[in-house]
């Protein structure tokens, strides 16, 4: 495959990655959603992972019908990469993308649920021992080597099951031997250097044989190096020979064996044998000898270390299966554990996949911080159980629904809501585990989330219709997900459009919820779909506005300014500006506001 037919690779891309990698080197990182491999290339990373994305993903991309929805898609990779184990786990995480095959969705939900038991099982020591094995991986840069010591490191861990499992399943013992062999050599293939002993088609490499692994071989590295060092400053050795008692031609080349064997640790008589037997002059005789000597120390270090590396190979090749499957398995525990610590810390859990409708119990949004309020929502139909909670009104959602029109009071969390259910469709679309007690989501072929984007310009108003209605009329499954629609024109034609969105989105067959503060100007709603509420119920002691975030269903929500008013009220500072707050107080009910103010214990005196 040419580098120019995947997506985003033009001409300059491509030169710059076959100067750098060449073809089949990027295209294998390419296929193997190998992020790091194109940034150390010169790509962007950014670029690099829209790249893999395609690449690896094309099918899926087209689930991420707007803006808004690709936004939120990249908060969540960039939320789940932050419990990456690894530099490279993580950036297979950043490049998953939404599956279109229902098998391939389940299979890695199920690897995800089993990596986040596997994580919440191991106890605090067993998380140590992971954490640092994989913090020496990455820092070793993932060499076959460290690959081998991270597998026995990980299966001294009291879990065998979930990502654990193919690791408790090799040769220890094989693995300690070839790690120790590992350990010395060096391979050079395709102009790297790598810490192995094999390519990773399994044929032999050229090796370097590093020190440590014989002291023979490294006794003559150090000869051989030395004497290198003296042929490339032969005229200082004579000078530093003419220096000592020198009377004649025949003690000089006496001086120069006895330098040379002083400096090199090699023994004089063989480097007499090394000597020319006739040299015209002084350099003539230094000349000769070192280059012989050398060359003759070359030969001997060649055999040496072809016999070193043969001993070395084979002892990696005895254990050659299981480190090609350490070498699997560890990147793979890495990502799998990256996505189960992910799920683990987050309190995800397994969403029932199927259905139609989307339906979440005790859902969280998982860009908050701090405690979160859960709320319980569905459109569409669904088979949640009935609300156990302490509030009547908290209780199950009607189920068949295919449209919800969403009201209520400004902070009271809708837009938070529609965030929410984004995340939750995009996470179970990826085979990921959702943040909710329990939840029930269909297949969509496209989600469709509009976040208020406020401006009464009517190529804002353009614009939007153009991004969210083609995707509507499409065949397949369309989620909509749109916030305030009335913010991009003036009310009244705002609820003519919105009513003809609600309309369309029940005839196409698709699942709706629209936030929106117009519920009193918006015309019958078709008898499949429905208006709910989330109302503000009064201030806090330090004048913060309380909400239940949780909708009430079948119920308009209420804004309740006296709220808001009986906040400014007894904020104001200055005499004048609370008279003018008084007077709005009076507008919206002056009872109402005072009644507010009692509530927080507040009187004129403060």
């Amino acid at each position: 495959m040419r580098l120019e037919d995947y997506w985003g690779v033009g001409p300059k891309t491509s030169e710059r990655l076959r100067e750098t990698l060449g073809v089949e080197r990027a295209v294998e990182a390419i296929e193997s959603a190998d992020v790091r491999a194109l940034v150390d290339a010169g790509i962007p990373r950014g670029r690099a992972t829209r790249i893999l994305r395609r690449a690896n993903g094309e099918a899926g991309m087209g689930v991420l019908a707007t803006g808004d929805a690709r936004s939120v898609y990249d908060d969540l990779l960039a939320l789940a990469a932050t419990y990456a184990l690894t530099a490279h786990a993580g950036d297979r995480i950043r490049v998953l993308t939404p599956l279109s095959d229902r098998d391939a969705i389940e299979t890695r939900l199920a690897d995800v649920i089993a990596a986040r038991d596997a994580w919440e099982r191991l106890d605090e020591g067993d998380r140590a021992v992971v954490l640092d094995a994989f913090e020496e991986y990455d820092a070793a840069g993932g060499t076959d080597r460290v690959a081998v010591e991270t597998a026995l490191a990980l299966g001294t861990v009291a879990v065998e099951d979930g990502p654990f499992a193919p690791i408790a399943t090799l040769d220890a013992e094989a693995l300690r031997e070839a790690a120790s062999a590992l350990g010395y050599v060096q391979r050079r293939s395709g102009g790297r250097a790598e810490t192995d002993g094999e390519n990773g088609d399994g044929n032999d490499v050229e090796i370097t044989v590093l020190e440590g692994a014989d002291e023979e071989l490294d006794r003559l590295r150090d000869r051989l190096e030395a004497a290198r060092d003296l042929e490339n400053a032969a005229f200082d050795v004579i000078d530093e020979v003419r220096e000592g008692t020198v009377r004649d031609f025949e003690s000089f080349k006496r001086g120069v064996v006895e330098h040379v064997a002083d400096r090199t640790a090699i023994e004089p008589g063989r480097i007499r044998a090394a000597a020319p037997v006739e040299a015209v002059d002084a350099a003539d005789f230094v000349s000769g000898t070192l280059r012989s000597l050398v060359e003759d120390l070359e030969s001997e270090f060649e055999q040496r270390e072809e016999a070193v590396a043969a001993d070395l190979r084979e002892r990696i090749h005895d254990a050659d299966g299981d480190v090609e499957t350490a070498v699997e398995v560890v990147s793979e525990a890495a990502f799998e554990l990256s996505l189960g610590r992910f799920a683990a810390e987050r309190d995800l859990s397994q969403p029932v996949l199927g259905g139609d409708g989307l339906a979440v119990e005790g859902a969280r949004n998982p860009f908050l911080e701090g405690e979160v309020r859960p709320v319980t929502y569905a459109v569409g139909a669904h088979s949640l159980p009935e609300y156990d909670g302490e509030r009547s009104e908290a209780k199950r959602p009607p189920s068949g629904d295919r449209v919800t029109v969403l009201t209520g009071a400004n902070s009271g969390g809708k837009t938070t809501l529609l965030e929410t259910l984004c995340a939750v469709a995009l996470l179970a679309s990826m085979g990921l585990p959702v943040p909710a007690d329990h939840a029930e989501i269909g297949r969509f072929d496209r989600i469709v989330f509009h976040r208020r984007h406020a401006s009464f310009n009517a190529g804002v108003l353009e614009s939007t219709l153009k991004s969210i209605v083609p995707p509507l009329v499409e065949s397949g499954r369309t989620l909509m997900l749109v916030d305030e629609f009335e913010a991009i024109t003036e009310p009244g034609r705002a609820a003519d459009l919105l009513n003809g969105l609600v309309d369309l989105t029940v005839d196409r067959g698709a699942l709706g919820v629209y936030v929106t503060h117009l519920a009193d100007d918006l015309s019958p709603l078709p008898d499949r779909a429905r208006i709910d509420g989330i109302f503000a119920e009064g201030l806090t002691g330090d004048l913060a506005l309380r909400v239940d975030y949780q909708p009430r269903f079948g119920t308009v929500g209420k804004s309740t300014p006296e709220f808001i008013v009986s906040r400014l009220v007894a904020n104001a500072d200055d005499r004048s500006v609370r008279q003018g707050f008084e007077h709005l107080a009076e507008a919206v009910g002056e009872e109402a506001v005072q009644r507010t103010l009692s509530d927080v214990r507040w009187s004129p005196d403060q």
